[in-house]
């Protein structure tokens, strides 16, 4: 349950954001909203803030501050056609700087919900390049594309490999508070910037569609993210959910041998 909670949620403007500061609503949820364009949700207060400028950032902590908050959906995202140096800037350095700015000013037993992504799947195998990004900057974001190939190829895969490996990682850092962190990972889901998915990962995404029934909707997705914001999910602690229509579950199985 939601009711009477106050929750911040980046990226409501629209897609899975959208939905979820809906369903927030309708659960009697009190929803600040963070975008950089108006969301079409009537939500109770709204913030417009462009993720890639850190000043923007930094006021909005200010600003965000004094809430209270009990819950934090970092939900707003960029897809892979937008360059390298704002994929990672929005969907991990902007994430991790807003998180860690709140964390000490939200409520006791407060929820943070990443949306990561079925693409953060073999997050284990670039953990050199994850820990490389643990204390990355804003300023610091283009050397580290540099330096680390990050590549349009690469850049989104990376950013939600790193976000699942962070979730898990804080699973119990701010346990004492009974503060929680988990993630979603949804697969390919039907928001405007599916076209973007499916025109940057090519052949791979097309071959993925063929096996799933359908993309999922942001009505699929949302409801797994109000769950984890609520009273349901107290004993949920780094978990990183798939929610993509079983490609996780096909992955693995086929991965190892299994029909």
């Amino acid at each position: 349950m939601v009711e009477g909670k106050k929750i911040i949620v980046t990226g409501a403007a629209s897609g899975i954001g959208e939905e979820t500061a809906r369903q927030l609503k309708a659960g009697g949820a009190e929803v600040i909203a963070v975008d950089r364009d108006e969301p079409r949700v009537d939500v109770d207060a709204f913030h417009k803030v462009d993720l890639t400028d850190e000043a923007a950032v930094d006021a909005l902590i200010e600003t965000l501050k004094p809430v209270n908050a009990d819950g934090l959906a970092n939900i707003a995202g960029v897809p892979p056609t937008a360059p390298p140096e704002v994929v990672v800037t929005v969907n991990l350095v902007a994430l991790k700087k807003l998180t860690l700015g709140l964390v000490q000013h939200i409520a006791d037993n407060a929820s943070i919900v990443n949306l990561a992504s079925l693409a953060g799947i073999g997050w284990e195998g670039a953990v050199d390049r994850i820990k490389a990004a643990d204390e990355l900057s804003y300023a610091g974001v283009s050397e580290f594309c540099d330096a680390n190939n990050i590549t349009p190829d690469n850049s989104y895969f990376f950013t939600k490999q790193a976000l699942v490996a962070w979730t898990h990682e804080l699973r119990w850092v701010w346990r004492d508070r009974g503060i929680r962190m988990n993630a979603v990972s949804p697969g390919p889901v039907n928001t405007p910037i599916l076209k973007d998915f499916l025109e940057t990962l090519g052949e791979r995404a097309e071959e993925d569609m063929k096996i799933m029934d359908r993309p999922g909707t942001p009505a699929d997705i949302a409801p797994v993210v109000v769950f984890l914001l609520g009273n349901g999910s107290v004993w949920l602690r780094g978990a990183n959910i798939a929610a993509d229509g079983g490609m996780r579950a096909h992955i693995d199985a086929t991965s190892n041998g299994l029909t």
